[in-house]
């Protein structure tokens, strides 16, 4: 549309265009600039229309971007599948059981391709504000669930690295040189870390839960306040309860092959 031609398009049109907008970023963020020029609105209109939609839950902030907000993932979440199902209900207990142990929040997450999905999430005494909330979806290169999974997942990393990596916050890992060293050290330590790099203030530690064929089948993390909260502290507690949900996970899996 050239500057000369009167955009004759409804609110309605507009605040369509802009969701549409989102394309393939919708879980990773776009700017208002980039957002409006797709869109073909001028940037004032594009921010007034974000900002109503952000209101009423279409979309919400990531970082200095926008990306979809919660009320269009529960209107597109897909049928629960079994696997899900069977994946919550065998790491829910230890999720519990970490809780108990470490008095944080403590979040259970599965990869749902370059993104992790928050199966269950339980909120500590020290509660501190963060975008993770169950069924909602982050990009895993700045989550510590999402790269504890990631570091064992060489095609997903392939995919990861060649893509953008937008900031959350200033913390952010954006380069693949950087996710590809932190990665190795996941792979060396059996964790991951998140130090404020979904949101200022907030770290965490996550550790992968193995499948018996070596590949990750989930993710549980320990986060907490910067002010008062050393992530590595938790690790110790961290790998002893995904190594029982491993094999907690490994038996129920027998336990189905018998039973089919």
């Amino acid at each position: 549309m050239t500057s000369s031609e009167r955009d004759t398009r409804t609110a309605v049109d507009k605040a369509l265009a802009l969701l549409t907008a989102f394309g393939t970023d919708a879980a990773v963020g776009v700017g208002v600039s980039e957002l409006a020029r797709r869109a073909e609105l001028s940037k004032s209109t594009a921010f007034r229309l974000l900002g109503t939609l952000e209101r009423n839950g279409a979309v919400e902030r990531a970082g200095t971007n926008y990306r979809l907000g919660p009320m269009l993932h529960e209107l597109a979440a897909p049928v629960t599948m079994p696997e899900t199902d069977l994946v919550r209900d065998t790491f829910t207990p230890f999720l519990a059981h970490l809780y108990e142990r470490t008095r944080q929040t403590v979040h259970l997450a599965v990869l749902d391709g370059p993104n992790v999905v928050y199966l269950n999430k339980l909120h500590g005494l020290q509660h501190v504000p963060a975008p993770s909330r169950i069924g909602g979806r982050i990009p895993a290169y700045c989550t510590a669930v999402g790269k504890a999974m990631m570091a064992f997942n060489p095609a997903l990393t392939e995919q990861v690295l060649a893509s953008e990596l937008a900031p959350w916050t200033p913390r952010t890992v954006t380069t693949p040189e950087a996710l590809q060293r932190e990665l190795a050290r996941v792979r060396a330590e059996g964790v991951a870390f998140d130090r404020e790099e979904i949101r200022m203030g907030l770290v965490c530690v996550a550790a992968p839960i193995m499948s018996p064929t070596g590949a990750p089948v989930a993710a549980m993390s320990v986060s907490g306040p910067t002010t008062n909260y050393d992530p590595r502290s938790m690790a110790p507690a961290l790998r002893a309860v995904c190594g029982e949900a491993s094999k907690a996970y490994a038996a129920r899996l027998r336990a189905l092959r018998r039973h089919s």
